[in-house]
């Protein structure tokens, strides 16, 4: 037999020294024989071991066929047995289910003719498992004896669970049940046919049972799953049967941390409204294993203030309390969310304890921030030179001579306050000998931003910072008074006073005549309570954008730091107050550069809320103006921030693939040819529109940044998609380019994007390079990056003669040095999981901006850098004991380490150091405790945490010494 089948595969070779080939392809052939049960030649290959198997097995088959029925139970017994033991490790194909295949269609028809019993039922099961081996022609086979096998049987009783055959049965199962689970709902064609050589056979198989008997066998194999370390296979299986919070009731203390974890990284893969879904169930299963900190994260990503409210009640210990309180004062969440309904008690107000307040309103921040600077020894003022250290510029000789000394002082203005923001002692003005000698050196608006960096260098210090500015606020002088009235505002946030500061002194400004003075209150009393929702701010705010009378740069400041104070809720009130504007307002009003901030403020209430805008959305089409496109775009981002939705961002890609010059030469040839002179008119007009119709583009750009960001697969992609767009996009699209890349990295300097930053900052187009260096400035802020700064002091003798970019340098150098690299502008908090929406406010402002940077920073709105204070806040993690007060203790910081599917016990943190608390954490950075002493209150070491003495700690010390 094998001389045959080796002449018949040497025929087509006809080649003598193919002889390695020929007994591969022989093998190849006597494998095929095996699989398709050719008897001859399995009979001369097998071992003894098994010819006896195969002898055994077909025996045993044969007595299935026989009609002594008391035979039946000892063969399907044996049978079971025989297979059991093989299937236990798939490493190959088990060999009774290779022997056992050929019968498999017989045993299928004698199966149809036996009657109803426990023996038919057991008989199905061994049929389940050998169906795998025809899943290519009878799909669905192993469900449907698995669902006939439960049929047969009284509902009480269970002769085997899917488990016992071996994890690959279950997994075959698992896959067949969502594919018949889709069927059921989508119908035979939702399912593509098989692909290879096998074609499907024609009818469509009926398989027995409900859809509850679908789930409830889904549920089986989800426990074993679970119970195998197979939790992903576990909630993909249940999600695909759209019952994943079930989930929740097979948990158990040994496989509810790794089910979290899994579904917790799912959420940024999956569309709504399957991603609250998964949020909602992690959060049930954090509270039903009493893990609060946990939960509460969940709940504020999901943004419900009743479940926030709920999870702080829920924990009885009081010093947890203090360390969901920090939690909530970082995610800036209102603490009237926190009162319970004031139907309840009469004094509600008072129900909230007076340590939790002060928790939950950062009033300590500022103290623990400057004793972190003393600790890492940065608490000492740094000078301008300390920055810039020109010196290592390289510049030519006589650079000073061609700067414009006012913007150069305007620049060290905001270096100064980035530099030394929070420490509240730079020597410009804190600590100025002569009074306010600085703020003169100013010229007009610059005054205003000069006194304003008071409320940086302050920061957080509502007490002691009033105290300074409040010397500004009699001023004769417009532009120092309104910069002291902006500082209030900056001072306050972040914080909350009892006081309520920032309220009593701006609020009187708000109706004020002088522009520079009304300005000021509005931005500072959005600065001041962002993300509070104070319902006392609307009716002091809202008329403003409402009226007529007024410019549309106050309409539009008005309608931005509302956005700043309620976003994220999706307030009605400012809602439609802002649409009726946008409907009502003259078209030359609404073509005016502020129109985008207009629509930002509308576009800040729907962060995060995702399918909550598409009622504005709907409306916001009704409008004909061009500044509708725009509306639409930023509402649409923002409610989508850091979903990593793909679908949106195929869209704005879409958009940013209209070449609006081409379209528009186009038209006009059309209309040259078609409408002759008359055709020159209409041109004109369509020139006049054709202005305002791209910035639509720019936020198209900017959207596919905020989208993504949140997702780091996501944002890698994203950043070729800006490679192409920098290449083949319009002026406007690559103007706007460097600021995704900036706010996609925001205070992430990866080294791919500080390069790419670095190539697109002498880009040839100025705006383009402008903008690249403040990105830079964005992608390392509060870093201290080394190379980035070298980067940044040559780009400073690059542009010695362009006051513009040599501006932008400087402001990106403060940027990067920011808090003396203590204090970070990314939005995400709590291990990059949970987004700051106030963080994404002040960001996307501070980038509006920079659309036209030309009409805002670069004339006379340069104190916009500043709506960067919302996102500022510090990278630290200081430990703290019951009482509060610092507690130094040993930690390991190192790099973060996706753990999530790992089998074992994986190490979180990679190439770590060593560090007494407090310490520094980088964006990418984790921190663990490094010894055993103290457990921890908080699920991530960042920020606040308070530690508790682990009471097994020192027995175990003990014992060993």
């Amino acid at each position: 037999m094998p001389e045959r089948v080796a002449s018949t595969i040497a025929v087509p070779s006809e080649d003598p020294k193919n002889k390695k080939p020929e007994d591969k392809e022989k093998d190849k052939k006597e494998g095929s024989s095996k699989l398709n049960g050719d008897k001859k030649d399995d009979e001369e290959e097998l071992s003894e071991e098994d010819t006896q198997l195969k002898s055994e097995l077909e025996m045993l088959v044969e007595r299935l066929s026989e009609p002594n029925t008391e035979l039946y139970r000892p063969a399907l017994e044996t049978l079971r047995t025989l297979i059991r033991t093989s299937t236990s490790s798939m490493t190959s194909v088990p060999k009774p289910l290779k022997f056992l295949r050929p019968h498999y269609p017989d045993l299928q028809k004698l199966y149809d003719t036996w009657p109803s019993s426990e023996d038919k039922s057991l008989f199905a099961d061994i049929l389940s498992v050998l169906a795998m081996t025809y899943s290519d022609t009878q799909p669905r086979g192993t469900l449907r004896y698995r669902l006939l096998s439960a049929s047969l049987l009284p509902p009480a009783s269970k002769i085997s669970e899917p488990g016992s055959w071996g994890h690959e049965y279950v997994r075959h199962l698992a896959a067949e049940l969502g594919e018949e689970y889709v069927i059921r709902n989508e119908g035979e064609d939702a399912i593509p046919p098989p692909s290879g050589g096998e074609t499907a056979i024609a009818a469509p198989v009926k398989l027995p049972g409900t859809v509850d008997d679908l789930k409830a066998l889904a549920m089986e194999c989800a426990t074993f799953f679970l119970r195998h370390n197979a939790e992903h296979d576990a909630v993909d299986l249940l999600f695909e049967l759209e019952m994943v919070e079930r989930i929740a009731e097979l948990v158990d203390t040994a496989t509810y941390a790794r089910v979290c974890a899994y579904m917790d990284r799912c959420v940024g893969l999956l569309v709504s409204p399957d991603d609250v879904a998964f949020l909602r169930t992690v959060h049930k299963i954090y509270l039903q294993f009493s893990k609060f900190p946990e939960a509460l994260s969940m709940a504020i990503r999901l943004n419900d203030p009743e479940l926030i409210r709920q999870d702080f009640d829920a924990s009885g210990n009081p010093t947890m309390k203090r360390q969901l309180a920090f939690l909530l004062a970082r995610a800036q969440v209102p603490i009237e969310w926190l009162q319970p309904p004031a139907s309840e008690d009469a004094d509600a107000e008072d129900e909230l304890p007076a340590d939790l307040v002060e928790c939950l309103s950062n009033t300590r921040l500022s103290t623990h921030f400057r004793e972190f600077g003393k600790e890492v020894g940065v608490a000492d003022p740094k000078s301008l030179e300390d920055v810039y250290k020109s010196h290592l510029e390289g510049s030519r000789t006589g650079t000073t001579a061609n700067v414009d000394s006012a913007r150069a002082n305007l620049a060290g203005t905001f270096v100064n306050a980035f530099v030394n923001a929070g420490f509240g002692n730079d020597k410009l003005m804190v600590e100025a000998e002569e009074g306010n000698s600085w703020v003169y050196k100013n010229k007009d608006h610059g005054m205003m931003s000069a006194t304003a960096s008071l409320g940086l260098s302050l920061l957080w210090d509502t007490d002691v910072g009033l105290s300074h500015v409040d010397k500004y606020t009699y001023s004769s002088e417009e532009h120092i008074k309104a910069g002291a009235l902006f500082a209030t505002g900056l001072l306050n946030a972040n914080v909350r006073t009892e006081a309520d500061a920032a309220l009593a002194l701006l609020g009187e400004y708000v109706e004020n005549k002088s522009a520079p003075l009304k300005t000021s209150a509005i931005m500072g009393l959005g600065l001041a309570y962002a993300g509070s929702h104070r319902e006392d701010l609307l009716s002091l705010l809202l008329p403003a954008v409402a009226d007529d009378g007024v410019t549309m740069e106050i309409a539009a400041l008005s309608a931005l730091a509302l956005g700043f104070i309620f976003v994220g809720s999706g307030n009605g009130e400012i809602t439609s107050t802002i649409l009726q504007t946008l409907m009502e307002r003259e078209d030359k009003v609404l073509d005016e550069k502020w129109g985008r901030f207009l629509v930002l403020g509308l576009a800040l209430l729907f962060v995060g809320l995702q399918d909550a805008s598409d009622a504005t959305l709907e409306t916001l089409k009704a409008i004909e103006h061009p500044i509708s496109q725009q509306a639409q775009i930023l509402v649409e981002v923002c409610s989508f921030a850091a979903t990593g939705n793909v679908l949106r961002i195929q869209k704005l890609l879409h958009l940013c693939g209209e070449h609006l010059e081409a379209v528009k030469e186009k038209e006009e040839a059309e209309r040259k040819k078609e409408e002759g002179a008359e055709g020159e008119k209409k041109e004109e007009k369509k020139e006049e529109n054709a202005k305002p119709n791209d910035v639509y583009q720019a936020f198209a750009v900017l959207g596919v940044a905020l989208i993504a960001m949140g997702e780091d697969v996501g944002a890698e992609m994203s950043m070729r998609q800006f490679n192409h767009l920098m290449h083949y996009g319009d002026p406007i699209i690559r103007k706007s380019v460097p600021l995704a890349l900036g706010l996609i990295s925001t205070s992430n300097p990866q080294l791919p994007v500080l390069d790419t930053l670095s190539k697109y900052s002498h880009d040839s187009d100025l705006q383009v390079a402008l903008n690249a260096i403040f990105a830079m400035g964005l992608v390392g802020a509060g870093t201290n990056n080394a190379r980035l700064a070298q980067m940044l002091r040559q780009l400073a003798g690059y542009y010695y003669k362009e006051p513009d970019c040599l501006f932008m340098v400087r402001i990106a150098q403060g940027l990067v040095h920011m808090g003396k690299g203590t204090i970070g502008l990314n939005p995400f908090f709590s291990d990059r999981n949970i987004m700051s929406r106030t963080a994404v406010a002040g960001l996307l402002a501070t980038i509006t901006a920079f659309t036209d940077a030309k009409a805002f920073v670069l004339d006379k709105y340069h104190w916009m850098l500043y709506f960067l204070v919302t996102a500022m806040y510090p990278r630290f993690l200081i430990t703290l004991d019951e009482n509060l007060e610092s507690s130094p203790v040993t930690v390991r910081v190192g790099q973060a380490v996706d753990t999530v599917g790992q089998a074992g016990k994986p190490r979180t943190i990679s190439g770590f150091q060593t560090h007494q608390t407090p310490v520094r954490l980088g964006t990418t950075e984790r921190a663990e405790l490094a010894t055993e002493e103290f457990i921890p209150f908080a699920h991530v070491l960042e920020g606040f945490v308070i530690l508790q003495k682990n009471p097994g700690w020192e027995k175990e010390d003990t014992m060993q010494a």
